[in-house]
This record gives C-alpha cells, sequence and structure tokens, in this order.
C-alpha cells in the first residue's frame, strides 16, 4: 500500500524558534534606561558643586550677571588672592587640630565603649546601649542649647576646650564599633586571657588591631564630621579668633566683607574647604577597601 501523504496546509504549524536576539534586545533596552537615569542623577548631583568650581574663577559681577554659566568670563584667580585677606588661614588652622583632636578622641574612646558593650558583663550594660540609641534618634541640633549651658556652667565657654571636647564621643561611632566587636570571635580573647592577658591587653593587642575596617570607617567618619561641624562650633564660642573653616565661610557668605555677597570669595573658600576630606576619603577608602578584603577571605 502507497503512503498518502497529508496536505501541506494540514500539517501541524510549529512556532519559530526563539534565538534570545528578543530577550537580549529587551534586557539591553532595560539597562540602557537604566544607565541614563543614572548619569541623570549623577550630574544632577554633581552639578552644584561645578558651579561652585567655576564661580570660584568668576568675577563678581559675572556670579551675580550669571550665576549658573559653567564658563566664567573673563577667568580670574582674584578670589583665592582676596582669601589672603580675610582670616582664612585662622580657620584652615583651627579646623586642621579640632579634626586630629575630634578624630583620635573618637576613634579611642568610641573603640572603649564599644568594646565595654560588647564583651564585658556588667549591670545596666542593655540599659547604656539603649541610651546612646536613644540619642542617636536625637536630632544633633535639639542639643545644642543644652550643650551651651552645660559648657558655660563648666566655665570652657568660648575657649580652645569648648571646640573638642564635647566632639569626643559620638554615639553613632560607639555603635559602629560595638557592632564590629561582636562579630570577632570570642574563642581569639579567651585564648589570649589563657596566656595571661589583661582585659584592656586583650583590647588593644588583639581585638583592636582585627577590627581595622571598623577603625577605618570610624576614622572617615568622625573627621569628616568634625570638619564639617556647623552647629556645635556657633554655640561653642564667639570669638573670632577660634572661628573654623565652617563659621568663617558661614560669615563670608552673609555678608562679613561688606561689599555685597561677594559669591566667589565664597566659592573659593567652600572648594579650598572641602580638599582635605576629600583626601583623607581616598587615602583611607584604600586601607578600608584592603581591611574588609582580608576579612572577606578570612571569612
Amino acid at each position: 500500500m502507497s503512503t498518502i501523504e497529508r496536505p501541506t496546509s494540514a500539517r501541524r504549524q510549529e512556532p519559530p524558534k526563539d534565538d534570545g536576539t528578543t530577550v537580549h534586545r529587551s534586557g539591553s533596552g532595560k539597562k540602557a534606561i537604566v544607565y541614563i537615569l543614572l548619569i541623570f542623577f549623577s550630574l544632577l548631583y554633581v552639578y552644584p558643586f561645578i558651579i561652585q568650581l567655576v564661580t570660584s574663577f568668576k568675577t563678581n559681577a559675572d556670579a551675580v550677571a550669571r550665576p549658573l554659566s559653567l564658563l566664567p568670563s573673563p577667568f580670574t584667580v582674584a578670589a583665592f588672592e582676596r582669601l589672603t585677606d580675610t582670616d582664612f588661614p585662622i580657620w584652615f588652622f583651627n579646623s586642621v587640630w579640632v579634626a586630629l583632636v575630634v578624630t583620635a578622641g573618637r576613634v579611642f574612646f568610641c573603640s572603649l565603649a564599644g568594646y565595654s558593650l560588647a564583651r564585658l558583663k556588667y549591670r545596666g550594660r542593655a540599659g547604656l546601649f539603649t541610651a546612646v540609641l536613644a540619642v542617636m534618634a536625637v536630632p544633633g541640633v535639639v542639643l545644642l542649647i543644652p550643650k551651651f549651658l552645660v559648657l558655660n556652667y563648666l566655665g570652657i565657654y568660648n575657649t580652645p576646650w569648648a571646640l573638642f571636647v564635647p566632639l569626643l564621643v559620638d554615639a553613632a561611632g560607639v555603635f559602629i564599633m560595638k557592632q564590629f566587636f561582636e562579630s570577632i570571635p570570642i574563642s581569639v580573647e579567651e585564648a589570649a586571657r589563657i596566656d595571661g592577658a589583661s582585659t584592656f591587653r586583650t583590647f588593644w593587642s588583639i581585638v583592636l588591631p582585627m577590627s581595622k575596617p571598623a577603625l577605618i570607617t570610624l576614622t572617615i567618619l568622625s573627621f569628616q564630621g568634625s570638619w564639617n561641624e556647623l552647629g556645635h562650633f556657633i554655640i561653642a564660642s564667639n570669638d573670632p579668633n577660634l572661628y573654623t573653616l565652617t563659621r568663617g565661610v558661614a560669615s563670608l557668605t552673609s555678608g562679613a566683607l561688606g561689599s555685597g555677597q561677594q559669591f566667589p570669595i565664597s566659592m573659593s573658600a567652600a572648594l579650598l574647604m572641602t580638599i582635605p576630606t576629600a583626601l583623607v576619603f581616598i587615602v583611607f577608602q584604600r586601607f578600608f577597601t584592603q581591611g574588609a578584603n582580608a576579612g572577606a577571605e578570612k571569612g
């Protein structure tokens, strides 16, 4: 018997094979949209800094007439030269020594407090940690008046002590160090105590060197926080010789030069003010990355 072939039209039509091109194009389109949005918001975020940079090299007339222009006309460094006639060197010096002292104090005292809350057993430890969390929840501006009253009561208002003593300990720093210390295996400390190490010796020689990522993070946050602090310095002193950069630049923006706003001078001062914090972040970020990678490899 001969085989009867079915008509071609009656044969079952198979769907076209998907070679993945459609999915690939769809994924590429979504990725392109995401990148465009990221670039847009990045430029939106960086644009004020670009305006600050460009304005620093403008004349005051050009800055007032064309505040959003990205091309100085004419290009000049007169604003930087004018800064030498102000107290900018004094402000810079005060900011440097205050930031260094506060950073060292926060790293040391916050590490001690964090280790105490993480490892030492004593009554009231949970209550103290709750108090630390409560302080973190309170806006800093609410504490300015109590800080002023305490400084005045202690007799250190309008002195160099008032600039750094209240900033030596930070609740966020204590929290960061406590959480990191709890991630370190307690068996390491037990081995040190078996060898006869005291509690402080164990903390200083064993635990602290293992806490490099947390210490670097706390160093960056402490330096940037103290360098950019303004509210505390306003209530700590009214002596121009104790002004920091934030206090001094704020006086420039409020017309302290007596001849208009002088936007180029204010922007040039703010630009110079950002350089130290940027350098600290760049330098310590490398060490932080190395410490984090080392910790990941150990894990």
